[in-house]
């Protein structure tokens, strides 16, 4: 495929399948965010304080879990007068959800809610609800953050990412071939990479030839410091975006000089999609501040002039389950300065959370830590785990398990773990009724204690 497809893809194929088949607004929705973009640094402010408004109106009328607590903490909407009012309300959490799942629907939308679960990067997957419209903004606020890597819509794109986990159908296999065919997207499982399957990796570039690669960071990586040991010359694609972990710069270093290709660095979670990504000057994560607030809440008593801290996210078109100042578990820092591109949208400097230590196996096989939460985010009763290495030739799977888990779980997981590492590894599963958190409040999930 070249130009001619991307533009067919763009102007007749996209806008019949999203307004005409799926009946979806997405491109109306990208074309008010690619506008917005461009709006001042104090417009965009105006423009999202004017959003949150109308959220916190809503919450007040409809939401019974807000109706609740701002009537124990004596708030209404009318006491919240800006953006240092509004971070003084609580945080919400996942354990929050969890125990008032139904009482955070919006009363207009019960029965009506899209639902998913998150991967549980945090060791503790959690199912949410969305609407429609919401999801239809995600979607082209993705598309406007991976358009400023070069990613446009119909580009011939590869993804070096996480496969499907227990049998899919053949229906399913078809829909993904043919979906993956009009897309112009083309997947590699980055779950079954080892050491000694890399130039099949490279092969397969080298055969879809693409102008845009997205990938998982670690595998990403791993890979391309292979390129480099084999002097292996690939093709070369325009772009490359690193999502799932921050990609911190070392790494850039490594893809950028294995693919002779810009790497743009990414922030984004299950429960919003993207949160901010890199423009084409590279100098920091535009945070999607006309669709998203994201706050950092500093640590009690952090100097005045500290820029990192917790990140803390509301949704501002969830009308169907609002999150509001929802604690994602990261860490982020801001920018002090503006980006030299001319978009309002305000920076991060770099993203702290979201990295998962690899697996490794005696036969050179790597894992990354992004296959347990994107495997056990579905297992009945699976409330919290932690999977630890301390030997080459051993797992440690702690769970925390509640009602729904069964012996069929346990088989499920064996099963899926030697499928992607066969049995050079044992598995060992024990039952808990706590896990740790680190010093600084989160759960790795997975952790390796191999030396490096």
């Amino acid at each position: 495929m070249s130009g001619w497809y991307e533009t067919a893809f763009r102007r007749v194929l996209f806008p019949a399948y999203e307004s005409g088949l799926r009946r979806r607004h997405t491109l109306a929705w990208l074309a008010d965010y690619q506008r917005d973009q461009w709006l001042a640094p104090e417009q965009v402010a105006a423009l999202q304080w004017q959003r949150l408004k109308r959220l916190l109106e809503h919450c007040h009328r409809e939401v019974p879990y807000y109706q609740r607590r701002w009537r124990e903490l004596g708030v209404v909407p009318a006491d919240i007068r800006n953006l240092d009012d509004y971070a003084k309300l609580p945080l919400l959490t996942k354990a929050d959800i969890r125990a008032n799942f139904d009482e955070l629907q919006a009363d207009s939308w019960r029965g009506r809610l899209l639902t998913k679960a998150t991967g549980g990067s945090t060791g503790e997957p959690m199912r949410f609800g969305y609407t429609r419209e919401s999801n239809d903004r995600r979607t082209a606020v993705m598309w406007r953050g991976y358009e400023w890597a070069g990613s446009r819509m119909g580009r011939r794109t590869l993804f070096l990412w996480g496969g499907a986990v227990g049998e899919p159908t053949r229906t399913h296999q078809w829909k993904d071939a043919i979906y993956n065919r009009l897309f112009a997207r083309h997947v590699l499982n980055s779950f079954h990479m080892t050491e000694a399957n890399m130039a099949e990796y490279a092969d397969a570039i080298d055969r879809y030839r693409p102008e845009i690669i997205v990938a998982y960071v670690g595998p990403l990586v791993r890979l391309a410091q292979w390129l480099i040991a084999n002097k292996r010359r690939i093709w070369r694609p325009q772009g490359i975006i690193g999502a799932a972990e921050a990609l911190h710069e070392f790494q850039r270093e490594i893809i950028e000089q294995a693919f002779g290709a810009p790497a743009f660095n990414t922030y984004g979670c299950r429960e919003f999609m993207l949160i901010a990504a890199e423009c084409e000057k590279r100098h920091g994560l535009h945070v999607n501040a006309d669709h998203l607030v994201v706050e950092l809440h500093k640590p009690q008593h952090a100097p005045p002039d500290t820029h990192t801290g917790e990140v803390v996210i509301t949704d501002l078109f969830n009308y169907g389950m609002p999150f509001l100042r929802y604690a994602n578990g990261d860490m982020a820092t801001a920018a002090t300065e503006s980006c030299s591109c001319g978009r309002g949208l305000p920076l991060l400097t770099r993203v702290d959370g979201r990295v998962l230590d690899a697996i490794r196996t005696p036969s050179g096989h790597v894992l990354p830590g992004e296959f347990f939460p994107h495997m056990l985010k579905d297992v009945p009763g699976v409330q919290r785990f932690q999977l630890v290495q301390r030997q080459l030739d051993r797992l440690d799977l702690a769970i925390v398990r509640g009602a729904d888990f069964d012996e069929a779980s346990l088989t499920y997981i064996r099963r899926e773990v030697v499928k992607v590492l066969g049995d050079s590894v044992e598995l060992d599963c024990r039952f808990v009724d706590d896990i740790p958190l680190t010093p600084s409040g989160k759960l790795r999930v997975t952790v390796s204690e191999l030396p490096s």
